[in-house]
């Protein structure tokens, strides 16, 4: 991977991961977190979701966005840098100093590891806090080869729902609830990645037609075969 090229494709993108304002509604909705609450966004990418994890917790919420890509955190320095509700730091989102009443992890508690990251991220939570965090999963016992090739490649460690809740108990936690996420989720992150791949294309030297194909071969693999995987959103809070 070039990693030059990779955040080439990525650094204008609103988000780093399938999601909308909705899930994060649904999700501390069901929780019943209420206003005031201290948030940690853990790998929080551009801050695609601080305004809706804000919006959930208001008034009063404060909401920690931690991300060890300091581009990322520029670019949600452009939105949220002056906004007193909001701090971003660039670094290791085991490293942030809680307690929190929330914890909202988008697709990137798989950068610890899953045990790793239920186990660090626990003893950040508040008496009575929430964790939430999405965890892609194959949604069927036995996916077909080129979904089963491809995910394993890029994340050896995938499961099902039916493994991925069975680490989540192990690790101490309950199930509050938990849901797929939807195809407009999906279509979030995929839409605005689709125009970014067409406007660098012309022009591309070799390492960045490959991040570009590569990111093109990504999207069409969900969207022909998205019954198959997908991000399990999980609403939890410690035992």
């Amino acid at each position: 991977m070039d990693w030059s090229a990779f955040f080439e494709l990525h650094k204008d993108l609103p988000r780093e991961g399938p999601g909308r304002p909705e899930d994060v509604a649904w999700a501390l909705g069901v929780a019943g977190v209420k206003p005031g609450a201290r948030i940690l966004d853990a790998g929080c990418g551009p801050g695609a979701d601080i305004q809706a994890l804000l919006l959930a917790t208001a008034p009063g919420g404060h909401v920690t966005a931690v991300d060890a890509h300091a581009p990322f955190i520029e670019q949600a320095a452009k939105r949220w840098g002056r906004d007193s509700r909001v701090t971003l730091t660039t670094g290791d989102m085991r490293a942030a100093e809680g307690p929190f009443d929330v914890i909202w992890c988008a697709g990137a508690l798989y950068f610890l590891g899953l045990r790793d990251g239920l186990d660090a991220m626990r003893g950040k939570l508040a008496p009575g806090g929430t964790l939430v965090f999405s965890e892609l999963v194959f949604r069927v016992p036995e996916p077909s080869e080129p979904v089963r090739c491809t995910l394993t490649k890029e994340y050896p460690a995938i499961g099902t729902t039916h493994r991925l809740n069975g680490i989540i108990e192990a690790e101490g936690f309950e199930i509050v609830a938990q849901k797929m996420l939807p195809r407009a989720s999906w279509e979030a992150y995929y839409g605005p990645m689709d125009q970014r791949i067409a406007r660098l294309r012309p022009g591309a030297d070799a390492a960045l037609a490959a991040v570009l194909d590569e990111g093109a071969a990504e999207a069409a693999l969900w969207r022909a075969h998205n019954e198959e995987f997908g991000y399990a959103l999980s609403v939890l809070r410690a035992r």
